[in-house]
């Protein structure tokens, strides 16, 4: 069974920088995406970033030149480094894989981790 397991989320203030990480449990060499999305109280769930099997990104508007996704397929782990960051980014954030993890493919989530920017 697939799993992802994300790890980098905490309390930081604003202007403050995270990087979250986000552990596949097989190879994402194969994936068609991977992407972060995010979760505010009260609101429903945004893409935040995203990247192509091929390597393409695109991100939200209100992340664009604060927050870079990359990838590191020998260790399975997808990254979200955010600088610049603002309380309105204040979030549960999600790791999402589609396509084939390993051999499996379907549409997968990690269980979230939370972030906290205080201003």
């Amino acid at each position: 069974q697939v799993q992802l397991v994300e790890s980098g989320g905490g309390l930081v203030q604003a202007g403050g920088s995270l990087r979250l990480s986000c552990a596949a449990s097989e190879s994402i060499s194969r994936v068609n995406a991977m992407g972060w999305f995010r979760q505010a109280p009260g609101k429903q769930r945004e893409l935040a970033a995203r990247m192509s099997g091929g390597g393409s990104t695109n991100y939200a508007e209100s992340v664009k030149g604060r927050f870079t996704i990359s990838r590191d397929n020998a260790k399975n782990t997808v990254y979200l480094q955010m600088n610049n960051l603002k309380p309105e980014d204040t979030a549960v954030y999600y790791c999402n894989a589609h396509g084939y993890v390993g051999t499996l493919f379907g549409d997968y989530w990690g269980q979230g981790t939370q972030v906290t920017v205080s201003s």
